[in-house]
């Protein structure tokens, strides 16, 4: 009996995706630990680490058009070169290993009626090949059981990275960048995005989703940089 049990082990056995341990699941136990866990306290909003969870003071004081944001991770070694091996070199098996991070923060609770990947420039779609943000959706959509809406929101104006700006740029550099058409009326959406740094991605295309008609949307994201809302 016990052979058999430990056959069965070896079958479902896989490779941490860190150390390469044999493990069950994406990282053994001591790579999981060690992965940039979010602070337990953040801000209720935007998920800025604070003192206590509550809502913080640029919330308070310029609410943006999106209602909560989950975060899975800080964006931080590994998990940095992790979306790098995804976003640079085409490693898409990556979007299922930081999918399932994501989902395991998620839960269950409050779950929306759709997800929305933030959508990439024609342009900059064509140059990399793929859409990291729907690529990470899909699986999440799968493990959910909500429903992905890929091509509902464009991308129409092809703005310099948001990585090399300074924050205070990046709220203008994002302005009018994206469109939708679609009625969305009394619906609860979900934004997906790989990181997030300032929140001006997020909060731009949540703009253009509230004149849509949509009630409620939550900022979805793998890894939110420590030290502010991208």
């Amino acid at each position: 009996m016990n052979n058999r049990l430990n056959i069965a082990q070896l079958l479902v056995a896989e490779n941490c995706v860190l150390c390469e341990a044999v493990t069950r699941g994406d990282f053994c136990p001591a790579c999981k630990e060690s992965l940039p866990h979010l602070s337990p306290h953040h801000c209720l909003v935007c998920a800025s680490p604070m003192i206590e969870s509550s809502i913080c003071g640029a919330c308070l004081a310029n609410p943006p058009a999106f209602d909560t944001c989950v975060a899975a991770v800080n964006y931080a070694f590994p998990i940095s070169a992790l979306l790098h091996s995804l976003k640079y070199q085409t490693n898409l098996a990556m979007a299922s290993v930081l999918a399932d991070l994501l989902t395991a923060r998620i839960g269950a609770a409050a779950l929306p009626d759709f997800i929305v990947p933030m959508p990439l420039h024609p342009a900059r779609l064509r140059e990399r090949g793929f859409n990291q943000a729907i690529e990470i959706a899909r699986r999440v959509s799968k493990n959910l059981g909500v429903p992905a809406l890929p091509a509902i929101c464009r991308r129409v104006k092809n703005t310099p990275s948001q990585t090399g700006l300074p924050w205070k740029e990046r709220e203008k550099n994002i302005r009018d960048a994206f469109a939708c058409e679609a009625d969305l009326s009394g619906k609860r959406i979900a934004i997906l995005d790989d990181v997030m740094t300032t929140g001006s991605t997020l909060n731009e295309l949540a703009k253009v989703l509230r004149k849509c008609g949509v009630i409620h949307i939550s900022g979805w994201v793998v890894a939110r940089t420590p030290s502010g809302d991208s």
